[in-house]
């Protein structure tokens, strides 16, 4: 009975939907987990006397803090530096796909290269939002100082 469920050609997507599914599940169980730690870390200082003042400065993160202000120079970095990586593996797939199939002349490998576009196609749009982010700190009259961006 299982053997037959096996053979099935819908064996990989259903699993893969289903580790999708798992996975979305653990990371909001693992954000409600951490939620939970950090207000028990809270009424903790709280019952040993601190002030609340003292509680906030203590356990406050200005890196992962929501309120605080981004700096653009590591916006537009981070920008560049993910297209960068997608742009160059969505190239190694072309290349490797076309290389695969010209060496064991099997076209059906020219699926690698079509792959290869997917991560090309959103290099290419993270290169799109890095000049739109730059034009716009420039328009605001924000220096970009020894940035690449201000050498454009």
């Amino acid at each position: 009975m299982l053997l037959g469920v096996m053979d099935s050609p819908f064996v990989v997507p259903v699993a893969g939907c289903a580790m999708i599914l798992g996975l979305g599940c653990f990371g909001i169980y693992s954000e409600v987990e951490q939620k939970r730690m950090r207000s028990q870390e809270r009424m903790a200082l709280l019952s040993k006397g601190m002030s609340i003042e003292d509680v906030q400065k203590l356990l406050s993160t200005p890196e992962f803090d929501q309120d605080s202000p981004k700096d653009p120079m590591r916006v537009l970095g981070t920008a560049r530096r993910a297209a960068t990586v997608l742009l160059s593996s969505g190239l190694g797939l072309v290349i490797l796909g076309f290389l695969l199939a010209s060496i064991l002349h099997l076209h059906t490998l020219l699926v690698v290269s079509a792959g290869g576009i997917v991560p090309i196609a959103i290099g290419v749009g993270f290169l799109i939002d890095y000049r739109m982010q730059m034009r716009e700190l420039n328009r605001f009259g924000i220096d970009l100082g020894g940035h690449p961006a201000g050498r454009s």
